[in-house]
């Protein structure tokens, strides 16, 4: 059994804040080719929840995985790492 603490925690850019209580995060992060061994950079969305419509465009979000939400909204926003200028 897992535990319960052990969550996966991404940090990305906010993409989107246009719906209530959901934003989209951008986490961009680097692997490498399993052939060739070059650095490939590869980025992935995520629907999370935001409670307090807190987070804007631009700001850099740090998000922890927690129970199913909605259909596609399996994140919520722990905190806010940086503001955007």
């Amino acid at each position: 059994m897992t535990d319960r603490t052990a969550r996966k925690v991404r940090v990305g850019v906010v993409v989107s804040d246009a719906r209530d209580k959901t934003i989209t995060v951008e986490v961009a992060d680097t692997t490498r080719h399993p052939r060739y061994g070059k650095t490939v950079p590869r980025r992935k969305k995520f629907h999370v929840h935001d409670e307090t419509n807190d987070a804007r465009t631009g700001d850099t979000v740090r998000i922890v995985e927690t129970r199913p939400i909605s259909k596609s909204k399996r994140w919520r926003v722990a905190e806010i790492v940086e503001r955007a200028r």
